[in-house]
């Protein structure tokens, strides 16, 4: 098997454990927050015509538009935590048209209806640009698009073979490091429309913001426990750890946490992805790798790097290693994995050689799920409650019940073998073997 571009050109263990010395275990995103900003837990019986369980992306969005929808609905949000202490606040930032998790992955599963995803993912990405301005929201929105760079002689072939919509740009190695300086680019694509950047503990805690003003009671630390009627009796009960609320619909945006409903709780998979984040660039620093567009990018590997600059000008830099632990395991203990971070750390000083000395100010890791966009899915939740068919709830993404993950030890197994393989077809020019083939031929493949 060959060497990949990180293997062949490492930094010294010198650079690496310098600029790590110092950093701090904790999300760079949360110091920038007011987080004086609480929300009472729920401690009186109450009856509601909505409730959303999960203080995400997910609940934030559904809740406020279905104010939008209903002006005069009441609807409560409980969050298990604090709003966005999960994944919505502790992300890369990046804001994708696609609902697909790739247009790979969408023209294998959705063929027949890729072009409709495709037309509807920009269409969803529009409308959160919108309701950034229209609501004002304080988020640090930037559309400035997605750079995709091949880092590996193998990956330029993939770059010239795949066909490329009109608002693509191909870039050879020359014009590749023209937008943004590294000796590892061999050819890339930009898109100034597919992708936007944003500071994500700033948008959920402005959704939160916004979904209050609207009229949503916000119930922080209020742990549902436990759901009757829901098979569609009404009110629906809904236990918590201080109270019981009754609702006539509801709402369950727990993301990667086990579901409340027994049928769908093998469905995600908590995988734990990590992310450093640098001091602040110099202006000399800055203009050393010439990245003056801010544009979000991502190589091409199966196991990818993606990064993006801060309105700070930090460059968070994320992806990489994704780790399943056994039994579904969620535990802020997980959070520190040093071998990550100085593997994450000696990829950032290969693919920038030039920054050299500057320092890593944080590190962290979160459990991240399959879920695609949380705005789209909110919508097309609130189309299903209010007994609304929209070519939302036609789509087969949605009718149809994706396979669930398989229980342990076989998750375990299954998906370490397939990361193993990933890692693999990237020592292999990219060739995929018979396991991944089989997932993808089934409609499972995933990658990092």
């Amino acid at each position: 098997m060959s060497h990949t571009i990180f293997e062949r050109q490492p930094p010294s263990e010198d650079v690496v454990r310098e600029a790590l010395r110092d950093t701090e275990l904790g999300c760079f995103w949360g110091s920038e927050i007011d987080t004086s900003i609480r929300y009472p837990r729920a401690a009186a019986t109450a009856h509601y015509d909505l409730v959303v369980v999960g203080g995400g992306y997910t609940g934030l969005w559904s809740a406020l538009l279905a104010t939008a929808r209903d002006p005069g609905i009441r609807v409560a949000l409980l969050e298990s935590a604090t709003i966005g202490s999960a994944a919505s606040g502790r992300n890369g930032g990046f804001v994708e048209a696609s609902l697909t998790h790739g247009e790979a992955n969408g023209l294998s599963r959705w063929p027949d209806e890729f072009e409709t995803l495709q037309r509807l993912g920009y269409e969803n990405l529009d409308d959160i640009e919108k309701s950034v301005a229209e609501l004002g929201l304080d988020c640090d929105f930037e559309r400035n698009g997605i750079l995709r760079v091949a880092v590996e002689d193998y990956q330029v072939e993939e770059l010239r073979q795949t066909p490329h919509h009109p608002d693509v740009t191909y870039l050879d190695q020359r014009a590749v490091r023209e937008q943004v300086n590294s000796p590892t680019y061999l050819a890339g694509t930009f898109s100034a429309k597919d992708v936007a950047t944003v500071q994500p503990a700033k948008l959920a805690a402005e959704l939160a913001r916004v979904c209050e003003r609207s009229g949503v009671e916000i119930h922080e630390n209020t742990t549902v426990t436990g759901l009757t009627g829901a098979r569609g009796s009404s009110p629906i009960e809904l236990t918590t750890d201080a109270t019981t609320l009754l609702a006539d619909r509801v709402i369950l945006a727990t993301n990667a946490f086990p579901s409340l409903l027994r049928r769908y709780r093998y469905h995600t998979v908590p995988v734990y992805d990590y992310v450093l984040m640098t001091e602040p660039l110099s202006g000399e620093q800055l203009e050393s790798i010439g990245w003056s567009r801010r544009q979000g990018i991502a190589d091409m590997a199966n196991q990818f790097h993606y990064y993006r600059l801060s309105a700070d000008n930090r460059i968070l830099w994320g992806g990489y290693d994704a780790v399943y632990h056994f039994g579904r395991r969620i535990d802020p203990r997980l959070e520190d994995r040093p071998d990550t971070y100085s593997r994450l750390a000696g990829h950032f000083f290969t693919t920038f050689p030039q920054l050299e000395g500057i320092k890593f100010s944080h590190r962290w890791g979160g459990v991240i799920d399959t879920v695609a966009a949380t705005r789209f899915a909110a919508n097309v939740m609130l189309d299903k409650i209010n007994g609304e068919r929209t070519e939302r709830t036609e789509l087969s993404m949605v009718t149809s019940r994706p396979l669930p993950f398989p229980p342990e030890p076989l998750a375990w197994l299954g998906i370490n073998a397939t990361r193993w393989a990933l890692d693999r077809a990237d020592h292999r020019d990219g060739k995929r073997n018979l396991l991944l083939r089989a997932l993808d031929a089934a409609g499972l493949g995933f990658d990092s």
